[in-house]
């Protein structure tokens, strides 16, 4: 669904899990503090990567694929996708892969060239493909967040619960294979160090879930991280072997109250006037675990230093954060742990 916003047309049921106390606030908890900004030159850097020559790379709300020297803040422009770039990964040839959410799954390469990997699934158009991570023997793996709502309505997705996100494999041939289906806004998504198992995260299930790639456990989906007190956005793999995930907001317990109830009060929601609709806490949040699903920092603020965080990368203890709404890439102190 697309253009304006619209009543719902379909509702899912889902009873989820009680919030962890105090919103999931525990001993690690250390402040958001930033103490650097990198100026974009534009809007919006939704997701944000290292490249390996520790670069940050993000896409633009006006397409650009930018890379920025995170000691000088310099700028370079690599191109530009002519849609909505969303996820974004760097490869060795310091290409890009992009999740374009008007395009499809796009490769750009050093100088701007585009080839455009998928734009269609079963013969329909790819949209709101989210987040992408490849192998080293060319197999790629991304996320599409829902098949029903566009990125200006993502929220509708939020109310409806109807789940129709993806997760899908491409072949180094080019053939796709639908992995998981029915996933609730899948969203981040990153591959573990031994390449065993993908991790992935699920916005609208409040959890970040392995699917194992290898072993006897091939094809199986297990929780990483379950019960997480906000709603989790893009997700990486640092190079301190932590997966590191953004929370964009905290979980809202009126709708978590609606979700298990039919939806037409959901549906009520949607439909009033944006001013008067349940509005998410303002937060800055990252959180960070071990690969046994352990909280290693829980970092956030509420004082309007940023908001909305949409990913967060780390490379050589450099983590640096990105949002959706924003015009800035902020490099956040790491605490000790």
């Amino acid at each position: 669904m697309t253009g304006s916003r619209r009543r719902l047309l379909k509702t899912g049921m889902w009873n989820p899990p009680a919030a962890p106390p105090n919103q999931g606030r525990t001993t690690v908890t250390t402040a958001f503090t930033i103490t650097a900004r990198f100026h974009t030159d534009g809007e919006g850097p939704e997701d944000v990567a290292f490249d390996h020559d520790g670069q940050i790379v993000t896409g633009l709300v006006d397409g650009r694929i930018v890379r920025i020297d995170p000691i000088t803040g310099d700028r370079t422009i690599v191109g530009s996708t002519g849609g909505r770039p969303l996820g974004v990964q760097p490869s060795r040839d310091r290409s890009v892969l992009i999740c374009d959410h008007d395009k499809g799954l796009l490769r750009m390469s050093s100088t701007g060239k585009i080839d455009v990997l998928v734009d269609e699934i079963d013969g329909a158009p790819l949209r709101f493909a989210s987040n992408v991570t490849e192998h080293a023997d060319g197999t790629i793996w991304f996320t599409v967040s829902s098949r029903r709502w566009d990125l200006e309505n993502y929220l509708g997705d939020v109310f409806e619960h109807s789940c129709t996100g993806l997760l899908v494999q491409r072949d180094p041939d080019g053939t796709l294979t639908v992995l998981l289906d029915r996933l609730k806004f899948a969203n981040g998504l990153t591959l573990a160090p031994d390449q065993t198992h993908l991790l992935f995260a699920e916005t609208e299930g409040y959890r970040v879930s392995r699917y194992w790639l290898t072993g006897t456990k091939i094809g199986t989906v297990e929780p990483l991280i379950d019960n997480l007190p906000g709603l989790p956005d893009n997700i990486s793999l640092g190079s301190d072997a932590l997966v590191w995930v953004s929370i964009a907001a905290p979980r809202n317990a009126l709708l978590d109250r609606l979700l298990p109830r039919f939806g037409l009060l959901r549906t009520l929601l949607w439909n009033l006037p944006i001013r008067v609709r349940p509005k998410a806490t303002p937060i800055a949040w990252v959180m960070a675990f071990d690969l046994h699903g352990r909280v290693i920092y829980d970092l956030r603020s509420d004082d309007g230093c940023y908001d909305f965080v949409t990913s967060v990368a780390e490379y050589d203890s450099v983590v640096v954060a990105g949002s959706l709404h924003a015009t800035d890439i902020v490099h956040i102190a790491l605490p000790p742990k």
